[in-house]
């Protein structure tokens, strides 16, 4: 963490890997506050909304984070089936690392919460609307039609992150591995 940061940005940052090892219901307030190392009354200064409104801007945080890697990934190639299988078997090789030391980034906020929180369900699908308009453009760049550019960045959107929760549950990257060798099949 930098010791830069302000209280505000360490309350974030804390939040957002605790969200992701422990999810939403797990993770205390007075957990993020102690292990944030900010002041106590930093939190509902910066957050007079709370646990939900510190979980929305972790979770735009996080996607901020996903979306430069997404980035990364995919300028690596003008082609789009080297430039995803290149993004994926990245994310599998960051798996093998640091599997034990993060979790899947939006996926258990939006699994814990969309259903008791609407402000937060909008928060997670607009993330994930982001990483797959990435992909749609990536796929427009290289002359895909639009509306099928758009359907496979859903699918590849959801292979990906069911391949990162299987992924957890084996504890290795295979799952990974997989998606990234069918993506010539997927867009063929």
């Amino acid at each position: 963490m930098n010791p830069k940061s302000t209280s505000r940005d360490k309350l974030i940052l804390t939040a957002s890997k605790l969200f992701q090892l422990q999810g939403y219901h797990a993770t205390g307030l007075n957990q993020i506050t102690k292990e944030s190392g900010a002041p106590k009354g930093s939190l509902y200064y910066h957050f007079p909304g709370g646990k939900e409104e510190l979980a929305m801007e972790s979770v735009r945080a996080t996607a901020r984070f996903v979306a430069d890697k997404i980035t990364e990934g995919l300028n690596v190639s003008s082609d789009p089936v080297e430039a995803l299988q290149g993004f994926i078997l990245n994310m599998a090789d960051l798996f093998e690392v640091e599997r034990f030391k993060a979790g899947v980034p939006i996926a258990s906020i939006a699994l814990e919460t969309s259903l008791i929180s609407e402000r937060l369900r909008q928060e997670c699908q607009a993330s994930y609307q982001l990483f797959q308009r990435m992909f749609a453009n990536k796929l427009i760049e290289a002359d895909y039609e639009e509306k099928r550019a758009e359907e496979l960045s859903v699918v590849i959107n959801a292979m990906l992150e069911g391949a990162f929760l299987t992924s957890f549950t084996m504890g290795h990257s295979e799952p990974l591995r997989l998606v990234a060798k069918q993506v010539p099949v997927l867009l063929k």
